[in-house]
């Protein structure tokens, strides 16, 4: 990219020896932000914009500076702010310099891996390219403070591609947001509900009361609502970044220019933030089961292999112990092989579960006894080369396991009768695993227990990520949720397996649970409880109590618990990992005691 330069200042001086051109009006910033989200002058040279600069940066291979008119139109549509792409170059500006630009003017689309920008849904960021500036003097512009009612409650006109309709900032929150794109934007005492990164970033609410909850997150509770007051933070700053939880603050003034990425859409590009100030979240415990009571837990450990540090191992182990107060079984997904995500063929992940059973066992938990089936090699998806699996711990002294000889990757298992009750034809065994449904995706497996002289069945799953789903922030609203075709197919087939065991012995008793990667109100769960044939424990609790994770500074459920009817049970989501910035894993588990 060009900067100013001697050669640039003289070719200045060149042109003004030309015959005089006619006059032509000057281009201001809102000129070329326009009423929609794409430039009317995309693609066209600009020259000699007036404005003050309001944030460099001046590192990474995006590097540039926002400039603002500190004379905007009367037009709520049409933003004042403006970003000049500088390439790997240093801008050579400051906040304060008023300057004027000259360039191309474009629109920039955050791509992700395999797109392009006639495929990416994100939404593009209009800018100057090929940029030349003068410095005319010093200025400044006042910051626009965002309030709880400044963001319409709405997220976004449900128009299909809205790129070039007409924005409307007084209906909608991407509107809003658009409408200020590059512009200096101030949130006061904002409450973090996304915890930081280790990108340095973080989440607050500019809508402190909107689905909060008791822990003093953010509850994702529909399609239909998509927490419009959330907004993600970096720092233009650099020095230190807060290391903030779930319920902190940032105590005074954040502000900066506005900007827009594909990892969750608009973010303040902070020149200062509010001081930290914790809000005393700790990680939660859960009571001990009673004698009579079994505990039934699903934990996702993140892509655990015996390469992770030991801290890991450790703390997870103290989660299970302390945190879960060692439940009888415990369903754990996203465990890797003994080679972790080195892709020579290994399966087996028989030391990445002796080193977690260890570390449980050192932090005074029980001896815990494993069952798993390793799957078919870079079959199943998950990190390349890790072959992530979900298996069953349980505590020998408490449960006993039914082995049953003949499961494999491809055999499947299939309620038999066994006395006038239920059993299993192999245990561990997978469920359909050669349907097209679990292609690169982990296959549900389901082991048969005995409590205290009675079969228990439980199935551990972990179903397709939602890789491929449109953005909430992006282009396109409402998204397209591609993904939901295959976990609508992997919940037919697990509600296939229930129904089937049932028909075997009605009074069967079976708890499916584990990283379903999807929302209790989806309609991709829906086959799971339709009818009545399994209950999803998490409608028990208040809707903003339902939550097992923090995307984008949402509080989300990914991770379920259900059970056929006639199953008493004490259920509790254990937040102790999603919430903070020194998360073991980005799950928090969850726990059900299951009643005489």
């Amino acid at each position: 990219m060009r900067r100013t330069s001697l050669l640039a200042a003289t070719g200045a001086l060149l042109l003004s020896a030309a015959p005089a051109a006619a006059a032509q009006p000057q281009v201001r910033i809102h000129d070329i932000q326009g009423t929609t989200r794409v430039s009317p002058l995309v693609g066209k040279h600009v020259a000699d914009v007036p404005g003050v600069v309001t944030g460099v940066r001046a590192s990474g291979a995006s590097r540039g500076f926002w400039f603002q008119d500190p004379n905007p139109d009367n037009d709520p549509r049409t933003s004042e702010g403006l970003f000049v792409y500088t390439g790997d170059k240093d801008p050579a500006v400051a906040v304060g310099d008023a300057v004027t630009v000259s360039g191309v003017v474009s629109e920039y689309y955050p791509l992700s891996s395999g797109e392009t920008p006639e495929t990416t849904a994100n939404q593009s960021v209009t800018e100057l390219t090929g940029a030349s500036w003068q410095v005319t003097g010093k200025g400044s512009v006042p910051a626009e403070e965002i309030g709880p009612d400044t963001v319409p409650q709405a997220y976004a006109a449900p128009d299909g591609n809205i790129e070039k309709t007409q924005l409307d900032p007084a209906r909608y929150a991407l509107d809003y947001f658009e409408s200020r794109e590059g512009m200096v934007l101030r949130v006061d005492d904002a409450r973090v509900v996304g915890p930081t990164d280790t990108h340095r970033s973080l989440w607050v609410t500019t809508k402190p009361e909107q689905n909060r909850n008791p822990r003093g997150g953010t509850t994702y509770t529909g399609y239909a609502d998509a927490n419009s007051g959330r907004l993600k933070v970096e720092s233009l700053a650099g020095g230190d970044f807060p290391a903030a939880d779930v319920g902190d603050r940032l105590r005074g003034g954040t502000e900066g220019p506005l900007d827009y990425s594909s990892y969750g859409g608009y973010v303040l590009e902070a020149n200062a933030l509010g001081q930290h100030v914790p809000g005393g979240l700790k990680p939660e415990t859960t009571r001990k089961q009673a004698d009579g009571e079994l505990s039934v837990a699903t934990y996702n450990v993140e892509n655990l292999a015996p390469s992770n540090d030991p801290a890991k191992f450790q703390r997870l182990a103290e989660g299970v112990v302390r945190g879960l107060a060692a439940p009888d079984i415990v369903a754990v997904e996203e465990v890797q092989d003994n080679s972790g995500p080195e892709d020579d063929g290994v399966v087996d992940a028989s030391q990445t579960l002796t080193k977690l059973t260890d570390a449980i066992a050192a932090a005074g938990g029980p001896h815990y006894q494993w069952r798993q089936i390793n799957p078919q090699n870079d079959a199943d998806g998950g990190q390349p080369g890790g072959n992530i699996r979900v298996a069953f711990l349980f505590n020998p002294n408490r449960v006993s396991f039914m082995d049953k000889p003949g499961g494999d990757a491809t055999t499947p298992v299939r309620p038999v009768a066994d006395g006038g009750h239920a059993a299993l034809s192999t245990s561990p065994g997978r469920i359909a695993p050669t349907d097209d449904a679990w292609k690169d995706s982990r296959k549900p497996l389901v082991g048969q227990f005995e409590f205290r002289g009675a079969p228990v069945f439980v199935v551990a799953d972990h179903f397709a990520s939602k890789g491929g789903d449109q953005p909430m922030h992006g282009r396109f609203q409402p998204p397209t949720r591609s993904s939901e075709e295959q976990r609508t197919a992997q919940s037919r087939l697990v509600r296939g397996f229930v129904d089937d065991l049932r028909r075997v012995d009605g009074g069967a008793r079976a708890v499916v649970l584990g990283d379903l990667n999807d929302f209790g109100f989806s309609p991709a769960l829906a086959p799971l409880t339709d009818g009545g044939a399994l209950t999803d424990l998490a409608t028990t609790l208040p809707p903003a109590e339902r939550y097992s994770y923090v995307y984008e500074g949402n509080s989300q459920q990914l991770d379920h618990t259900l059970v056929t009817p006639g199953v008493r049970a004490d259920y509790d989501i254990v937040h102790l990992n999603a919430e903070f910035h020194d998360q073991t894993s980005d799950h928090d588990p969850q726990v059900t005691r299951i009643q005489p």
